[in-house]
């Protein structure tokens, strides 16, 4: 059976009542994460834990991390959010994707993309006593919500905290993205972020 993820957030939110959970949400860039904090901020107390290795290259990074706090600084949504950035640590990401530079868009290496990040922001979360954790990936039509949610879950089961189930792109969430994005002026990358400047370079 196919799981309706937005549904399921849904229910959650509607059993929360007057409680306002602490939700660790990993970022991947200002745009997505838009009309994200403009729904979960509503209901959970929620920080930005801005980890992307796969951003390259630093320069790049750098962008969309001023716009990341571009768009906390000034949305009224935004207000109260904190925003966490850890070291880069693209070796880690390196590491990750080694021997799959050439995987199509949406195969392997993003897989093991999604793992690194979720796996980080996991963590982090259960280090610093937050509820739940989550990310803005599933705000993207490109991104596999299924996938994501899966690994999520599976990193919940293993560390011991919760997971918020999404397809933020459902209900017109990606479409809010980028109506927001216009709104604020942001920066809207045109690819995810892995490229592979050296080799572009000799290309």
């Amino acid at each position: 059976m196919v799981r309706n993820y937005s549904r399921e957030l849904d229910a959650l939110v509607a059993s929360l009542g007057d409680r306002r959970p602490r939700l660790l949400l990993h970022s991947c860039c200002g745009p997505c994460s838009s009309a994200v904090l403009e729904t979960v901020t509503a209901h959970f107390d929620t920080d930005v834990f801005f980890y992307n290795p796969n951003i390259l290259p630093a320069e790049e990074y750098e962008k969309r991390l001023w716009w990341q706090r571009y768009l906390l600084e000034r949305a009224p949504f935004a207000a109260g959010v904190g925003l966490i950035v850890p070291d880069r640590d693209e070796a880690a990401f390196r590491a990750a994707a080694a021997g799959l530079e050439d995987a199509p868009e949406g195969g392997a290496r993003c897989t093991e993309c999604f793992r690194l990040r979720l796996r980080r922001t996991a963590e982090a979360a259960k280090a610093g006593g937050y509820g739940y954790f989550a990310t803005t990936l599933t705000v993207s039509p490109h991104k596999n919500a299924p996938l994501i949610n899966d690994i999520g879950e599976a990193l919940a089961a293993e560390l011991g905290i919760a997971w918020l189930p999404s397809d933020f792109k459902k209900k017109d969430g990606y479409r809010r993205s980028i109506q927001l994005s216009r709104e604020y002026g942001l920066y809207r990358q045109a690819w995810c972020g892995c490229g592979w400047p050296e080799k572009e370079a000799a290309e």
